[in-house]
């Protein structure tokens, strides 16, 4: 039984920043792509940021290229570190891990987190 557990969410003022985790147990996630994604009040659910499998390849949605970084260990661990923050990054943060490479496609993901609130006040 895959379980994904996220950590780090908050409040945080308009140019801070957060670091978020996410705790993976059940198999062995070194064949696991790991992304975060987030889904704000009355929108879907996008993504954020990937970090494949083995050679760690990232990969960023254009909204947060170059102010948000994941990276993973693979003792089945994600982090995002989330700086300059902005009013419209506020949502609930989710981790997700597929069996496969890179994507941005939310159905491509089999396990999810619960999520993590992210509020970034103006």
């Amino acid at each position: 039984q895959v379980h994904l557990v996220e950590s780090g969410g908050g409040l945080v003022q308009t140019r801070g920043s957060l670091r978020l985790s996410c705790a993976a147990s059940g198999t062995t996630f070194e064949r696991y792509t790991l992304a975060w994604f987030r889904q704000a009040p009355g929108k879907e659910r996008e993504f954020v940021a990937a970090v494949s499998r083995a050679v760690g390849i990232t990969y960023y949605s254009e909204s947060v290229k170059g102010r948000f970084t994941i990276s993973r260990d693979n003792a089945k661990n994600t982090v995002l570190q989330m700086n300059s923050l902005k009013p419209e990054d506020t949502a609930v943060y989710y981790c997700a891990a597929r069996e496969g490479g890179n994507s941005d496609k939310v159905e491509h993901y089999e396990y999810w987190g619960q999520g993590t609130q992210v509020t970034v006040s103006s």
